[in-house]
């Protein structure tokens, strides 16, 4: 298993839906956190300056920029906008940096 080598369209691809995932799975929190701003504006600090928050921002601050870049890139792909080869490894490259640069600028903000 460690000799295959994924194309970059199959990362991207890959990518999308673990970022959906990780989406989805943190709806609940969001809810929660909602609720609690809500009901008391003392108690809601979303993100304090711990290490293990900022990990939480930057994984979904990545989450949410790969899964829109790479969903944009697959309805223009279904509507035969860039479905050549070169064209398609072009935008899951810029899906992918685009994505790391979101997350890299939540990182250092």
């Amino acid at each position: 298993m460690s000799r295959i080598r994924f194309p970059v369209g199959a990362i991207a691809s890959i990518g999308h839906r673990i970022s959906g995932l990780v989406l989805a799975a943190s709806l609940p929190f969001a809810v929660l956190a909602l609720q609690e701003s809500l009901g008391n504006e003392g108690a809601f600090d979303p993100f304090p300056g711990s290490l293990p928050w900022r990990a939480v921002l930057v994984l979904l601050a990545w989450a949410c920029a790969h899964h829109l870049f790479a969903g944009i890139r697959h309805l223009l792909s279904d509507v035969g906008i860039g479905s050549s080869l070169p064209a398609a490894r072009r935008s899951a490259y810029a899906a992918l940096i685009g994505s790391g640069a979101v997350a890299l600028f939540a990182f250092f903000s």
